[in-house]
């Protein structure tokens, strides 16, 4: 198994094969009978027949790589897609990219070393980054449809952690992290809904989570909401001032994570 590290000493671990199998069904089957030349207005100037593309390619690409082990940054992102010409045929065509995954993580021992963009130099860095792919760009797909997204919590848990632990090593395509500095200024994100607490440190030279804080530390700015909000919020799926999320503290400080946050 594919399982997370966990930080909130709650939620049962993930299991990212399984995960990405299930989201990309639920992806599917939200697709069925869709118009794929509706607009998706969390990825604007997207359809939903860009986002399925998008999240087929990422899923076959990320499985290339797995089974190529590399060990260096890739010079090309080329892979064969397989794409049907039609996009009636697109929701069959990412149920298939998810079995193509599978494949590639039968075949690769999860603590295998490899290259990665993030913290986690093995194999699980890709299974891990391809599942919160495949289920924000599921919930990008419910939301253009009017649908409301079910997520499930250990997976919004997991799916927090990922973003605030890979976030700091984002900046090569992400730019705007490198603004993420301050004197030791904390934003802290607690889930409302059971275990989950994150502490983001920002320093001089960087941010990153701060492991080593306790639940009690007072932070300089909290956000609070279900593991699912949080998760959506840190995304930039949900805005700070949405019913669904509370938050006190410096509001510059939030401000400044929320401009430079994209992800």
């Amino acid at each position: 198994m594919m399982n997370s590290p966990d930080r909130s000493g709650g939620p049962a671990p993930v299991d990212h094969r399984a995960a990405i199998a299930a989201e990309t069904a639920r992806f599917v089957a939200t697709l069925r009978n869709a118009d794929l030349t509706t607009p998706v207005p969390t990825c604007p100037g997207w359809t939903l027949a860009d986002l399925v593309r998008h999240t087929g390619s990422v899923q076959r690409w990320f499985s290339a790589l797995l089974h190529a082990r590399v060990q260096e940054p890739p010079r090309s992102r080329e892979v064969d897609l397989d794409l049907p010409d039609r996009q009636d045929g697109y929701a069959d065509w990412l149920a298939e990219s998810a079995i193509v995954a599978g494949n590639a993580f039968a075949a690769t021992d999860p603590g295998l070393p490899m290259w990665a963009w993030g913290v986690d130099q093995h194999a699980r860095f890709w299974a891990r980054r391809m599942l919160f792919e495949t289920l924000l760009h599921r919930v990008d797909a419910d939301l253009a449809l009017g649908l409301r997204p079910v997520i499930d919590r250990p997976a919004a848990v997991d799916g927090i952690d990922e973003f605030l632990v890979n976030l700091p090593f984002a900046a090569f395509f992400a730019p705007k992290v490198a603004g993420l500095r301050g004197p030791g200024r904390t934003v802290r994100f607690r889930a409302t809904d059971g275990d989950g607490d994150w502490l983001v440190r920002l320093r001089p030279d960087g941010f990153g989570l701060d492991t080593a804080s306790s639940a009690a530390e007072e932070a300089d700015a909290t956000v609070r909401g279900t593991a699912a909000d949080l998760l959506l919020l840190v995304y930039g799926r949900l805005r700070l001032d949405a019913e669904a999320v509370a938050h006190d503290g410096d509001k510059d400080l939030l401000a400044l994570w929320f401009a430079n946050s994209a992800f």
